[in-house]
């Protein structure tokens, strides 16, 4: 085990840090020194609703441990929300240097019989959400640098059904993390992205059972496993200024961690390609050994200009 990793000195804005994982993210942090604006709505598990109490709450346990915090109850749908939060970081701290976008909703239903209200709800929370706050944030992280870590999902991987709304939206969250990853490092910004293997209200015993069509006695023994604080040092590391990827994706959850990325082989190459070749080939086309990552990749600590 190395040296600690410190957050001395540095402001962080973590979404949807009154609850879950974002609590989990906001204590750590704080223990490490970091400053924290905790952005919460307080919304219910669909997006509905609204307290003050989450983020109120861990600002008062911040405090406990000795350390600075304020809440911030505003909405990741809202523009001006958004940039309130940046302009609270600022006033109460004087500095800006990582975001964390944690909000999220759940709303599993089969695709049959969800609404596109419910599509577009989605939509709103979780990728626009972390857009709007990420372009709050950006023109600040640009004149010093800083880090961002997006809260991603194995959902868009299609693990099971019941989840078309929150796969397609957290897809958009993936495209947005490694596409803006490739514009972060002039600006020495690193974007990366995390994603929990984690039993929070978003996927409770209650909440897997109307997914799966079984009862929540099953999943209770993954409660203890995966808990918030083996999920939540994979998206911690990636906010650290030490951290010297750029575009990766992180999974961490019951005391695993690895990386999730984008993969090609090697191409079928024909010079006059038809339907047939690729049908007489398929087997050859579609075989992942020879894979490789492709995308942005791991950045040097030298490549984001620190």
């Amino acid at each position: 085990m190395g040296e600690e990793l410190r957050f001395d000195g540095q402001v962080a804005i973590i979404t949807g840090g009154g609850r879950g994982m974002g609590r989990t993210h906001a204590l750590s942090m704080a223990r490490r020194g970091a400053r924290i604006v905790v952005f919460d709505r307080g919304v219910d598990l669909d997006g509905s609703g609204s307290s003050t109490q989450p983020a109120d709450d861990v600002v008062a346990e911040i405090e406990a441990l000795g350390s600075e915090a304020v809440a911030f109850h505003g909405s990741v749908t809202d523009e001006a929300d958004a940039a309130a939060a940046v302009e609270l970081a600022l006033d109460s701290f004087g500095r800006l240097d990582i975001l964390i976008n944690n909000a999220g909703i759940s709303d599993p239903a089969l695709f049959e019989d969800q609404t596109v209200q419910q599509f577009r709800t989605m939509l709103d929370v979780q990728y626009m959400g972390t857009v709007l706050v990420t372009k709050a944030v950006w023109p600040h992280l640009m004149q010093h640098g800083g880090r961002i870590v997006n809260t991603c999902s194995e959902g868009p991987l299609g693990i099971h059904e019941k989840m078309t709304s929150y796969g397609g939206a957290k897809g958009g969250v993936i495209g947005f993390t490694t596409t803006l990853a490739a514009e972060g490092p002039k600006y020495a910004i690193s974007v990366n992205g995390f994603s929990p293997r984690v039993s929070t209200r978003l996927s409770a015993p209650e909440v897997l059972a109307k997914v799966y069509d079984k009862p929540a006695a099953a999943f209770e023994k993954s409660v203890a496993r995966y808990t918030t604080d083996l999920a939540s040092p994979a998206c911690v590391y990636l906010a650290h200024d030490s951290c010297a990827l750029n575009g990766v994706i992180l999974v961490c959850g019951g005391g695993e961690v690895f990386r999730l990325a984008y993969m090609a082989n090697d191409a079928f190459h024909r010079d006059a390609l038809s339907i047939e070749d690729i049908a007489a080939n398929v087997d050859t086309i579609i075989d992942m050994r020879s894979a490789h990552n492709v995308g942005v990749g791991i950045a040097g600590v030298a490549d984001l200009g620190r």
